[in-house]
């Protein structure tokens, strides 16, 4: 049963801002955005996706929670419930979730539903977070609500499962795998939009940090360092040859999340732009100028992201990209270069001779 949250009982537990109306488009990823705004536009696309959905067991799911885990209330993990009401008074979400918490190990959470959404929080991440760190991933998690993510995760779970179940079948996990795989790529954008929101609740970066190295490294924060696990997401980038540009998308396809350097590179990236700051000035798009926004501006913001993109980025394919597009004379010696290492002269990187085609003998 979701809750109503009023001014009083929800202010926060410290001075942080709150933003009244704020539509999800302030602090949606442009990929993200875009895509949303698109779907959303299709008439009738919730109605037919939902009614499609129906097959999905979303009230065995509330029923499945409801009996064997913990609901989160004022009598039940109490931090947890001020923090949510907390995140949905910063906000401005018009009902508090239902929250679970659920016994597993391995640190994780969720925002689930067709209907409504619901929260679900492992008991591995409660126990690996201190309380400012779990208000960033409380707030991550309204952030998916308040976007209507919930709905397209609910059958990225359903079709996950249901890939596993139509694998034997000759062609059959072919189709199901398509949508999966670019559901996974939405939602990895999805994940950047919340990891905004959460910042937008906690409003302590350090903190969303420390939460990121805690997913990585465990609950060891005296044996890390941000700056060092941000010059880890610069080697990621910028690091190795096409190779390993082509293995970084093959990593990076089965994961419905994005790589934790990652997200800590693009978050930091985010909370020092002039958008973030503009949000917490005030200026920010409300939720009653949502039926305005425009398809096309939504799509000219995605492509203008993807080609800042395309033109920053250290990676080898980016660069590539970039010589192909600026007209590049000799693309074939670029590719055998960044492939191979191989030099101008014929010497390759690793002390390779030139003319004769004999090798060093080098260890």
């Amino acid at each position: 049963m979701t809750e109503s949250p009023g001014s009083d009982a929800n202010a926060p537990s410290r001075n942080r801002k709150r933003f009244p109306g704020i539509s999800s488009r302030s602090y949606e990823h442009p990929a993200d955005r875009s895509a949303l705004v698109a779907l959303r536009k299709l008439s009738g696309f919730d109605t037919v996706f939902k009614t499609l959905s129906g097959l999905l067991p979303e009230r065995s799911l509330r029923l499945l929670f409801l009996s064997d885990s913990v609901r989160v209330s004022d009598q039940q993990f109490a931090h947890l419930h001020a923090m949510l009401r907390d995140a949905c008074y910063v906000l401005d979400l018009e009902k508090v979730p239902p929250m679970y918490v659920n016994q597993d190990p391995q640190p994780n959470a969720m925002c689930i539903g067709l209907d409504e959404p619901i929260i679900v929080v492992t008991t591995g991440l409660v126990e690996l977070l201190d309380e400012e760190e779990m208000r960033a991933v409380v707030g991550h998690e309204v952030g998916h609500a308040l976007s209507g993510h919930a709905v397209y995760r609910t059958i990225l779970l359903f079709l996950t499962n249901l890939a596993t179940k139509v694998a034997w079948i000759p062609l059959g996990n072919v189709a199901v795998m398509a949508i999966v795989t670019a559901l996974r790529e939405w939602f990895r954008k999805s994940e950047l939009s919340a990891d905004r929101a959460g910042l937008l609740v906690g409003q302590d970066l350090q903190a969303s940090m420390r939460g990121l190295m805690k997913l990585a490294g465990g609950n060891h924060l005296h044996e890390m360092n941000v700056d060092a696990f941000l010059k880890q997401a610069e080697e990621y980038e910028s690091g190795g040859d096409l190779r390993d540009s082509v293995l970084k998308i093959l990593n990076l396809l089965p994961r419905s999340h994005p790589f934790t350097t990652v997200r800590a590179a693009e978050l930091k990236k985010w909370a020092e732009s002039r958008d973030y700051q503009r949000i917490m000035d005030g200026h920010y798009p409300r939720r009653d100028e949502d039926k305005d926004a425009s398809v096309s501006d939504s799509f000219k913001d995605s492509a203008a992201h993807y080609a800042d993109s395309v033109r920053t980025s250290k990676d080898p394919l980016m660069g590539l990209v970039r010589d192909i597009a600026g007209g590049a004379g000799d693309l074939g010696g670029k590719l055998r270069d960044t492939v191979f290492g191989t030099r101008p002269n014929g010497n390759d990187t690793n002390g390779a001779s030139g003319s004769d085609g004999s090798e060093s003998a080098g260890k």
